[in-house]
């Protein structure tokens, strides 16, 4: 049974530490203000498993695109679109992995706002969603704020300050660059100060 009307799917992309989780929650708790009506969706749940990576040799790019299930990703998009719930996967940071079935997207959530990196990507299957969304909105940060935020992240989670910076330089600061060289123009180009 499809929703009384169509989800608004509100897309949030930009880099890593650039600010998505706080903007769509903070979107989400404004559009539920009055009525709980939207429910925050982040990509991060589709990351695939450390033991696949493992095994594909991609566990030092985690993060990257190929470290996604993207077509799956695009698969519960177009569900959000059509079905009233949704269950959907959220990633674990402190355990580092996927927990499934963690997100209900229930009837009442007439707008989803999902944050992901590759949202605005021109790159095939991530383009593929870009019809599915109601606004597309970037966020841009400057790299060097980047750089910065991403190694305090590292750091937060346990690691040297040398490995934090090699992890930040050798594997998010080339996703950065990745979703420059693909990034499609969004509705809204945002500069958080």
């Amino acid at each position: 049974m499809p929703p009384a009307a169509p989800r608004l799917l509100i897309g949030l992309s930009g880099a890593p530490g650039s600010g998505k989780s706080t903007l769509a929650e903070w979107i989400t708790r404004q559009l539920n203000r009055q009525e709980d009506q939207a429910v925050a969706v982040p990509m991060d749940g589709f990351h695939l498993d450390n033991i696949l990576l493992e095994q594909r040799g991609l566990m030092s790019r985690k993060g990257a695109a190929e470290t996604f299930d993207a077509q799956g990703f695009v698969h519960a998009l177009n569900r959000l679109t059509r079905e009233p719930t949704v269950l959907l996967p959220e990633f674990d940071r402190a355990a580092d992995l996927s927990r499934a079935a963690a997100i209900e997207v229930a009837p009442r959530h007439r707008i989803a706002v999902v944050e992901g990196n590759y949202l605005s990507s021109s790159a095939p299957p991530w383009c593929d969603a870009h019809p599915l969304w109601a606004l597309r909105i970037h966020l841009e940060v400057p790299r060097d704020t980047l750089r910065t935020r991403l190694i305090r992240r590292w750091r937060d989670h346990g690691l040297s300050a040398e490995d934090a910076r090699a992890r930040a330089e050798g594997n998010d600061m080339v996703n950065v660059d990745h979703m420059a060289a693909t990034l499609t123009p969004p509705d809204i180009l945002y500069r958080p100060e």
